[in-house]
């Protein structure tokens, strides 16, 4: 091979190890660029500031699609020992809704909504002795879970309880023919709000703590 030709071909290598390099540096600008956006632009801190207690909602239906789509962020909740001992009643019926909307003193606005979500904790599921009350936790975590679920599909919902109160819990097992080892730990109207509530800013510095616990 003569000087010439060694000379194009190292040129020719050269050119190409360019290239590679400029088209890596590209994709990694660009991943860069993407993961700021990101960062600029974190729906679910969003969804998290943004969620509020609606308790006024539209004409319009939820969907059955929309509702399964909840409750399956609900399941997707954290359990004790992944016990996961909760169960989820979906209910559209307006008699069923009018009927809890007329003995729970805190959910009345069920009487306007199209739709509830009922969690419960599923005692067969939960854990023994002094740890079954972690079933309270759990169901909580997926009551949250749905609630910023709900928030982000545009939806309004409010955490009515059942639990503890022995006379909701009644009253919500009495109606939904509820079985001895389901206890109701919440009753949650969800509608498409009318837009009139606002979420409210609960930050507060002077619950903040570092550390150790410090006098304020």
């Amino acid at each position: 091979m003569s000087k010439n030709n060694l000379s194009k071909g190292l040129n020719i290598v050269l050119i190409l190890c360019v290239l590679v390099l400029l088209i890596m540096l590209k994709y990694n600008k660009g991943d860069v660029e993407t993961n700021i956006t990101k960062d600029e632009k974190n729906t679910t801190i969003e969804t998290i500031h943004e969620r509020k207690s609606v308790r006024s909602y539209t004409d319009k239906k939820v969907t059955p699609e929309q509702l399964e789509t909840i409750v399956k962020a609900g399941m997707a909740a954290p359990t004790a020992v992944n016990k996961q001992p909760w169960a989820f009643i979906i209910i559209d019926s307006r008699e069923t809704l009018d009927e809890l909307g007329e003995v729970l003193p805190y959910a009345k606005m069920i009487k306007n909504a199209p739709a509830a979500i009922v969690v419960c904790g599923d005692m067969t599921k939960a854990l023994e002795g002094q740890s079954q009350q972690f079933w309270v936790q759990d169901c909580s975590a997926a009551t949250q879970n749905i609630l910023l679920a709900v928030e982000s599909m545009g939806l309004g919902a409010v955490w009515t309880a059942a639990y503890p109160s022995e006379e909701r819990i009644k009253s919500v097992t009495d109606i939904l023919e509820l079985p001895e080892h389901i206890v109701p730990l919440n009753v949650i109207p969800v509608g498409y709000p009318v837009g009139t509530e606002k979420p409210k800013d609960k930050w507060k510095p002077e619950n903040l703590h570092w550390q150790k616990w410090t006098k304020k």
